[in-house]
């Protein structure tokens, strides 16, 4: 398939000429938006890192309701961030989807490792190694 730019450029948007007749196609510009990528990736790494325990949520997920009132239920005191309320958390929702999170939240950082979503979380709990794992990381105190 043959792609040509034209003139008819619409922001990010271009109108290419294929075999098959005139489509409209997304101008990527990679170097750009690889260098916006890692800074995003670093923000969340840095952000992970920050406290013991770190929950990137939507506040409209009933899941990430549950896991949250979960941790402080057990007397952690984690530092949550509502994706659907920050500036950037479109771009944070991405990283962590690049993360190996899927969904992409609720998504939990005990001592700044990913831990996984709710099924994680969950399982871990079930095992009896959530407690233990809490308190390596100086989230609880038993």
């Amino acid at each position: 398939m043959r792609h040509s730019r034209t003139s008819h450029k619409l922001s990010n948007w271009f109108i290419g000429n294929t075999i098959f007749g005139p489509v409209i196609m997304r101008y990527c510009n990679e170097p750009r938006r690889s260098g916006i990528r890692k800074r995003t990736m670093e923000a969340v790494t840095k952000m992970a890192s920050e406290r013991p325990v770190v929950i990137f949520s939507k506040s409209s997920c009933c899941i990430s309701h549950s896991i949250k009132t979960l941790l402080c239920d057990f007397g952690v005191n984690p530092a949550v961030y509502e994706l659907d309320e920050m500036q950037r958390g479109r771009e944070i929702e991405q990283a962590l989807s690049r993360l190996g999170c899927n969904p992409t939240v609720p998504a939990v950082f005990i001592g700044g490792e990913l831990v996984g979503g709710a099924n994680e979380v969950m399982s871990l709990h079930l095992k009896r190694s959530l407690i233990p794992m809490l308190m390596r990381v100086g989230a609880l105190w038993v």
